[in-house]
């Protein structure tokens, strides 16, 4: 059922109320939202500040902010909801969205989109996709951005690399002169990459990989992890770091993290975080964007999205979406950009205008590469269980053309369920 949403007049919604026209009995006054979200660090500070500065913009809607751990959020929005004490408006990662727009605890925000008033015509496109299950918008970005490559700016001086490579040779060229075994034990003291093969940055490096050289996971409701180019990209790549010994195998997200902030790797995978872990450190660092594969340039994106759950009446989501529109308006992008660290929202806004925070600056220059992860994908937590399966026992050896079936059986059961 569609009805038309409201951006700009919540205060006629509730005249309308007052007058019956929407069902009556309820009392006149601000709507009030509650909005769960997991943003703990300098990007929840920000949303504070834009939440603080909504609520005193106007006086027909107060939003009340709870912070909750992304996990905690996972754990406990249905049970909220069905005991109708769940909140108006939830941020949580975007891979998860369709798991509960699925189970029909989001509403519809194909009219929010369609309003001009709604400031969502210049998002970019790979940050909407991401927010479409079965052809419908159920939430709206907060974040996007496609993993990049960090570097070490004192190890690539000292090593003689003074250009970044553009493409996969080159990458594995400069990371075989970047690694460095002093003993010739076999166990290099300095990698010139660090690669997880499994439990990686939002598992979205193999995936990235893929799409680099043609690949994919999925096509719509079809598996189609087991193609030959995804067969040549697991190949290349394992051999590259078996016998280049470029990067250590059998190595998690959490482990790639500590090598590059323990000076252990010249290159890691990540995203903004990794500034901070970078300065914490004390690593002089750059950010460039993955090389580019035989096929493309292309990234696998990490997003959070927020949405409008259905516990809200008509009134309460009329004022969820004049939120969003707040939120996605120009001075608040950049200004939510600027403090979170991730790059612009908005197309429309270039990198000089966040140029003060050098690694969004960065970031945003190489927005366009980023792809949304498993979009509209329901059981995305098991097809990316599969990968991992996938990618850690290629690296270790075993059988590429097995493998591929397998996961191709895992994914398609997982899709199908």
């Amino acid at each position: 059922m569609t009805r038309t949403r409201i951006l700009t007049g919540v205060a006629a919604t509730l005249a309308l109320m007052a007058a019956g026209c929407s069902g009556g009995g309820e009392d006149d006054g601000p709507v009030e939202l509650t909005f769960w979200h997991g943003y703990s660090e300098a990007d929840g500070d920000v949303l504070e500040e834009i939440v603080a500065d909504f609520n005193a913009s106007q006086d027909d809607i107060t939003i009340n902010t709870e912070l909750k751990t992304w996990a905690s959020i996972d754990d406990t929005l249905l049970t909220a909801l069905s005991a109708g004490e769940g909140p108006g408006l939830v941020a949580m990662p975007a891979e998860r969205l369709p798991v509960y727009a699925s189970k029909g605890a989001f509403a519809s925000l194909d009219d929010f989109y369609a309003d001009e008033s709604s400031n969502t015509a210049n998002l970019v496109p790979g940050a909407v996709a991401m927010e479409e299950v079965e052809g419908e918008k159920f939430g709206v970005p907060s974040g996007f951005v496609p993993l990049a490559v960090y570097y070490n700016t004192a190890l690539f001086d000292a090593a003689g690399v003074t250009e970044f490579p553009q493409t996969w040779d080159e990458w594995v060229s400069a990371s075989k002169q970047l690694t460095v075994d002093e003993d010739g034990d076999g166990t290099p003291e300095q990698y010139g990459v660090v690669l997880p093969d499994h439990a990686t940055v939002a598992n979205g490096l193999w995936p990235s990989l893929f799409y680099g050289n043609g690949g994919d996971i999925v096509d719509g409701g079809t598996a189609v992890i087991d193609s030959p180019e995804n067969a040549e990209t697991l190949e290349f790549w394992s051999s590259a770091i078996n016998a280049d010994q470029i990067s250590p195998t059998g190595i998690d997200g959490i482990g790639a993290d500590e090598l590059f902030s323990g000076g252990k790797a010249a290159m890691t995978v990540g995203g903004p975080w990794m500034a901070s872990i970078a300065a914490e450190n004390e690593i002089d660092y750059a950010i460039a964007p993955l090389p580019a594969g035989p096929a493309a340039q292309a990234a696998s994106a990490i997003g959070i999205s927020m949405a409008v759950t259905v516990d809200t009446s008509d009134a309460e989501q009329a004022a969820a979406e004049e939120f969003l529109a707040y939120f996605l308006n120009e001075e608040n992008s950049v200004k939510w950009s600027l403090g979170s660290g991730w790059p612009p929202l908005r197309t429309d806004i270039p990198a000089d205008a966040v140029a003060e925070n050098p690694t969004v600056a960065a970031l945003t220059e190489i927005s366009a590469t980023g792809r949304p992860l498993l979009p509209g994908v329901v059981n995305s937590v098991d097809v990316l269980t599969a990968i991992d399966e996938l990618t850690q026992r290629a690296v270790a050896g075993e059988d590429v053309a097995t493998l591929l079936a397998e996961a191709q059986a895992e994914i398609q059961t997982a899709l199908d369920d």
